[in-house]
């Protein structure tokens, strides 16, 4: 069991790549787009938030595995996401086409 304020720091240094990618790197934010990106071979990384629908969430993966994307589980709600995201708004998911300058992709990889 992971300590409460581990998990805490893990997700403020997740929130920070994230900042970083949203600045300088490319997109996409919602599930029809994220499939989208998954279809076409342009995601390289995925980020699902833990309160996405359980049938939504097998699907992403599904795509991911046949496209050899990585899928990483946002440990906050979709609240959360959309808020370490900059926005005003629920985002569910979201897929990484470009990460920038951030380094979130070899990151969240190696955790």
């Amino acid at each position: 069991m992971v300590s409460v304020k581990k998990q805490k720091k893990a997700l403020e240094s997740t929130n920070a790549r994230l900042a970083l990618v949203m600045k300088s790197g490319k997109y996409c934010l919602g599930y029809k787009q994220t499939l989208k990106t998954l279809r076409q071979g342009k995601a390289k990384l995925v980020l699902i938030a833990n309160n996405t629908p359980s049938l939504r969430k097998s699907e992403i993966e599904y795509y991911a595995m046949l496209a050899k994307t990585e899928v990483q589980h946002y440990s906050g709600s979709n609240i959360e996401l959309g808020t370490a995201c900059g926005k005003y708004f629920r985002v569910c998911m979201m897929s990484i086409t470009d990460p920038g300058d951030s380094d979130i992709i070899r990151s969240l990889t190696d955790a």
